[in-house]
């Protein structure tokens, strides 16, 4: 819902970020804006904070604040022709009722994002949900993953993608989102995580992030407020199969009677929110087997690229202003070309991760701690694979293609990540040593030729691909770039089909989150698992 504060919002307020004395500053320009006396102020609040470098070396903070000042309105009046002035406005989430009492627990599957917030807002509605996760908690999920870091050891139940948390939980923990937030579940997200143990800047950093240290402690957090308020938490508890009424008929009859676990256990109940993350193949086979519907979707696959972090934020602010704000992001997309390489979870400050889940395959992704302070800046540099790569009709056909690709991934690596430097990969010889920098790393990595594993086409849009960012951001081309391969897991190769009640070709049954192919990150996948669980108290009428 909308509501009107008695408040006055002001949009792009510029400080330089090498200013000392910033709040005093925007103070001074909030008074000469409103044309009021310091004394008049009551409150300040910043409600966004961004970068702008478009002038470097001159960079500034773009700030819009929300202040509450005596005799709004004459000062509103005042300014009406000023177009960054006028009355706050704030969508602020009204959390659901229950409409009803339900006959029997509703179960969530799978304790990431989606799942996390799906059974958190069950939780506050009273409905006591049951969360199935197949991998560990967080604190014992953290000691698998660093060992597994340390000796290649992998344990499939508990790792970088499986286990409380979700794959998100070893990330930068990156919360920005391109979903649109007209009913205000983003700023829920962001205020719960807050509450949990994140920082209050996530509220209004235009790019806010945990890091992947300060994410262990919130999830554990939340984890334990869900357990506070009747519901119930399952680690170790993989659900290998859905009990279904009805199971034979093949049109909308079919009705969820409960779950079945892979320890023989079978839990009742009529509602399943199905939040299985985009890694959880096995699953996807079970379902499909049982005539769940589903479709083939694209996805992009692609390398992991290292640079000097010092080297992006010179480049993207400047030497001054570089001195003074945090490590640099960077966001390219190779302009003019179709298909377009693009990058994909930048992480600054970050390192480069061994995520498999799944033994004798390998796949990598970017994580940062909340200091981003690694020394290198990396990201997922990547193309759009679909038709040209799998057949689109087979549901499975890109997981599949992700498994391939990952097999042969392994085999390069000899279980290890796999790297070469830029300079080489263009030469198309194996790598024997780095540059003027090392690479940042968690997993045991080796030298290879990254070349071969794409088709020629692909290889030349990665090479061109990369030549285009250059132009936008001159220095990216860099022969001593750290790839390492492979980043095959950017989305999930499936969609589940739901209806305009959020449930599947079951009823009772609710496709939720990025393995269902509604989410694309940690807050949209939490977004998507508050909508569920708004549809399920809603079905309860």
């Amino acid at each position: 819902m909308l509501k009107y504060f008695a408040m006055i919002q002001i949009d792009q307020i510029r400080i330089s970020v090498t200013e000392k004395h910033k709040e005093q500053r925007l103070r001074e320009k909030i008074c000469r804006l409103l044309g009021v006396k310091e004394a008049q102020i009551e409150d300040v609040s910043v409600k966004k904070r961004s970068i702008d470098a478009r002038k470097k070396p001159q960079v500034f903070y773009l700030y819009t604040v929300a202040v509450k000042v005596a005799k709004e309105d004459a000062i509103l009046q005042r300014n009406k022709k000023k177009p960054h002035i006028g009355k706050l406005q704030e969508t602020v989430y009204r959390l659901p009722e229950r409409k009803g009492r339900p006959k029997q627990r509703p179960v969530v599957v799978g304790f990431g994002p989606a799942g996390m917030f799906a059974a958190y807002l069950l939780a506050l509605a009273g409905a006591e949900p049951i969360v199935l996760e197949r991998g560990q908690a967080v604190e014992q999920r953290r000691r698998d993953v660093e060992r597994f870091f340390a000796d290649g050891k992998l344990d499939p139940a508990s790792n970088v993608q499986f286990g409380e948390g979700g794959a998100g939980t070893f990330s930068d923990g990156k919360l920005n989102t391109q979903k649109n937030d007209r009913q205000g579940r983003n700023r829920f997200v962001l205020e719960t995580f807050c509450r949990f143990g994140a920082d209050g800047d996530i509220l209004f950093d235009a790019k806010p992030h945990i890091g992947t240290d300060r994410l262990v402690e919130v999830v554990a957090n939340l984890r334990n407020e869900i357990i506070a308020l009747g519901g119930e938490v399952r680690f170790a508890s993989q659900m290998d199969r859905l009990l279904v009424e009805n199971e034979k008929l093949s049109d909308r009859g079919r009705q969820i009677r409960g779950v079945h676990l892979a320890s023989g256990e079978t839990i009742e109940t009529d509602r399943v929110v199905l939040a299985i993350g985009h890694s959880a193949r096995d699953t996807f086979e079970t379902l499909l087997a049982q005539q769940i519907e589903m479709t083939a979707k694209p996805f992009a696959v692609g390398f992991r690229v290292e640079h000097p972090q010092e080297l992006i934020s010179v480049l993207q602010y400047g030497k001054e202003a570089a001195a003074v704000l945090p490590p640099a992001p960077y966001k390219l997309v190779a302009k003019g070309r179709m298909p377009a390489l693009y990058s994909f979870c930048m992480c600054p400050g970050g390192y480069v991760i061994n995520a498999s889940s799944e033994n004798d395959r390998l796949c990598v992704n970017g994580m940062s701690l909340k200091r981003r302070d690694s020394g290198n800046a990396n990201s997922a540099l990547v193309l759009p694979v679909g038709a040209e790569s799998f057949d689109l009709s087979e549901p499975l056909s890109g997981m599949h293609f992700q498994r391939k690709l990952e097999e042969r991934i392994f085999q390069l690596g000899g279980g290890r990540i796999p790297q070469q430097l830029f300079g080489d990969y263009l030469a198309d010889r194996a790598s024997s040593g780095f540059g003027r920098f090392t690479t940042r790393t968690k997993g045991q990595a080796a030298f290879a030729n990254l070349r071969g594993l794409f088709s020629a086409e692909w290889e030349n849009g990665f090479i061109e691909g990369v030549r285009a960012m250059d132009a936008r951001m001159h220095g990216f081309w860099d022969e001593e770039m750290i790839l390492s391969g492979v980043e095959s897991r950017t989305s999930s190769p499936v969609r589940i089909p739901r209806d305009e009640r959020f449930e599947g070709n079951v009823a009772g049954l609710y496709p939720c989150g990025e393995g269902a192919g509604y989410a694309g990150g940690i807050t949209s996948a939490a977004m998507d698992g508050l909508k569920v669980a708004e549809a399920v108290l809603q079905s309860y009428g």
